[in-house]
Parts: structure tokens; sequence; C-alpha cells
């Protein structure tokens, strides 16, 4: 009974200790959970932040950008030119409108007339189209204009007559004339300044081209005829596929062949020429053949070895027996029948063998070097 007793005792300890565990496991994934809740919190929020910094950097660099000197002023310039046509319309549509309702739409055809010359203007400067073109739109576009603001200045004096005094009439007047003649005044030396900047902008270019155009007159001038044969070259080829400096090369080639630019024949001489002529001068100075074709003689013929080592200074011990002091009389006896004795070889000895020259290793490195040159071939 009582060991009945006490496995209850431990089977309700065991299931009290997995409750407490599981409780402590519950709450642990809770905090768990709640730290990752907070993390996500943290990470949404910087990311909000990191999204706001962007966009409010994105909003100052499009502003630092729009409202640099040029974008304002040609902005500005536009909304002038806006301006100014909605203060000048109006007017010449009620002088016309006054005159006949069937004249309403010459007021705006006048005005229209003055600021499609202007614009046309600007599509000539684009087109680089010639400058009478432009000329003549620029008269055109002044004359519409300066009809329309002798039209306003006429309809700002005649407001006389509907109570306004002179000197407002008068003044009015001279505003919508004014202002008639400003917009298209003022969209002209927009494009002006566009124009000059662009062309500044393109000095370089100019300057390149301009260059360029020079060294082909000059090579037309020098090489006329290779010049002509490389044009050939190119109107034979397909159209695009060659270009007028591989042509030209090939011309030259085709001329005085060889494919260096700017060689001849006759130069190549000169340069082989000169050439001789400086390493004679060099070997008349020193007393010497140190030239390439002077050093090889010496290597095929040196002198005689009395010249460079004294007596005594063999590098081997010498197995043919020495000559007679005087030639024999007679034929030579053949030699008696048995072994013939074997010869001595010879024996090395420290120093007998003299070091090579310091001039003759300079010779072999330079002759290394140069043979090429030396037999009339070039690489």
């Amino acid at each position: 009974m009582a060991s009945w007793h006490d496995e209850r005792r431990r089977n309700l300890a065991a299931e009290a200790e997995e409750r407490r565990k599981n409780k402590a496991f519950d709450a642990e994934l809770r905090r768990e959970e709640r730290r990752k809740d907070r993390e996500e919190n943290r990470e949404v929020k910087a990311q909000a932040r990191r999204d706001k910094t962007a966009r409010r950097q994105a909003r100052a660099a499009r502003r630092e950008k729009t409202l640099t000197p040029g974008n304002v002023y040609r902005k500005g310039t536009l909304i002038l030119v806006a301006l100014s046509a909605l203060a000048s319309l109006p007017a010449q549509i009620l002088h016309f409108f006054a005159i006949h309702w069937m004249l309403f739409p010459v007021g705006p055809a006048v005005e229209g007339a003055a600021w499609v010359m202007a614009a046309g203007v600007a599509y000539a400067d684009e087109k680089k189209l010639p400058a009478w073109v432009r000329w003549l739109l620029r008269g055109l576009s002044l004359s519409a204009a300066g009809f329309a603001a002798n039209i306003n200045y006429k309809y700002g004096l005649g407001l006389t007559e509907h109570g306004v005094s002179e000197t407002n009439a008068t003044a009015a007047g001279i505003g919508l004339a004014a202002v008639t003649m400003l917009g298209p005044l003022f969209f002209e030396v927009r494009q002006w300044v566009l124009t000059l900047s662009a062309a500044t902008g393109d000095s370089k270019k100019r300057a390149d081209e301009k260059a360029r155009a020079k060294h082909n007159r000059k090579r037309y001038r020098d090489h006329k005829d290779v010049v002509k044969l490389a044009k050939r070259l190119v109107s034979a080829a397909p159209f695009g596929t060659l270009k007028f400096e591989d042509a030209f090369a090939a011309a030259w080639e085709i001329f005085y062949g060889t494919s260096v630019p700017g060689m001849t024949p006759a130069m190549h001489a000169q340069q082989l020429a000169s050439r001789q002529a400086l390493a004679d001068a060099m070997d008349a100075a020193n007393g010497a053949p140190i030239s390439t074709r002077g050093r090889l003689l010496q290597m095929l013929h040196p002198a005689p070895s009395a010249l460079i080592s004294g007596p005594g200074s063999s590098q081997v011990a010498t197995q043919v027996p020495p000559a007679s002091a005087s030639p024999s009389e007679g034929p030579q006896r053949a030699p008696k029948k048995g072994p013939r004795p074997k010869p001595v070889p010879p024996r090395r000895t420290k120093g007998d063998t003299p070091r090579f020259h310091p001039l003759a290793k300079v010779a072999a490195a330079d002759t290394a070097r140069k043979i090429p040159a030396a037999n009339g071939h070039h690489h």
C-alpha cells in the first residue's frame, strides 16, 4: 500500500513539474514573440524614417535642380510670355468684336501669328536652318506683334469714352502696347541666350571639327594621289563598310609598298644610309669597330691568340707530339706491329682556362640584340 502512495506522489510531482515547465516555456515563448514584435516595430519605424529622409532629399534635389539659374530663366520667361499674351489678347478681341461680331477671330489670329513665328525662330535654330529663314520669321513675328500693339494702344486711349481719365487711358494704352511687344521680344531674347549657351558648350566640338578639316586639307595637298585612290576604294566598297582612314592606309601601301604611315622607299633608303654613316663615324671616332657589322667581323675573324694571351696559357695539355725541328729527309717508316700505345688523356687544372675578355661579352650581347637589323630585316 505504501508503494502505491509513493508512486502516486511521484506521478503527481512529475505532472506538477511538467506543468511548471510548460508554463515556463509558454512564458518564454510569449516574451520571444513580444521581443520580435518590438524589433519589427522598430524596423518599420526606422524604415519609415529612412523613406521620409529619402523623399525629403529627393525633393531637395529636384528643387535644387529646378531652381538653377538656367531653369528659372527659361521657365520664368515662358511665364512672362503667357501673361503677356493673356494681357494683350482681350483688348484685341474686344476691338474687332466692336467693329463686327464676325471679326472676332482676327484678334487671336494676329496675336497667334506673332507667337507662332517666334516659335518658328526657335525651331529654325534647333534645325540649324539658314540665317535668312530665321530673320524672315523674326520680321513676321515683330510685324504681327507691332500691329497688335497698335490696336491695343488705340484701345487704351479709347477708354476715355467710358469715363476713364485721359492720363489713365494713356497709361493703359502704353501698358497694353508694351506687353504686346515685350512678350515676343522676351521670347526672342530667350532663344538667343539658349542658342549662345549651346554654341558655347559645343565650342570644343567645333574646334575639333575645324582641326580635322585643316588636317584633311593638308593631307590632300601633300598626298593628292593617295587621297584620290583612297576615295575610289571607299566608293568601290559597300556603303559604310570601309572607313576612309583604312582606305588611306591601303592606298599608301599600294603606292609605296609599306604600311608605315608617311614612309616611302626613298625614306627607307635614307634611313639605312644614315645608320651606316653613323656606324662608320662611331668606328672612326673610337678607333675600333664598335658597330654591329664590325663586331660580327671581329667575332668571325678574331685576332691571333698571341695578342690576347701570353705564353704558357694553353687551356689543356696538347695531345699532338711536337714536330721535329727539321723535316724528315725521307718518307716516314711504318710503325712496327704490336699494340699501339693509348693516348694520354688531358688533365684539367684549376685556372688553366682564361676568362673571356669583357669586350667579347659586350660584343656577343650586342650582336644578339641587333643582328636582325644588321641583316637588313625590320620587325
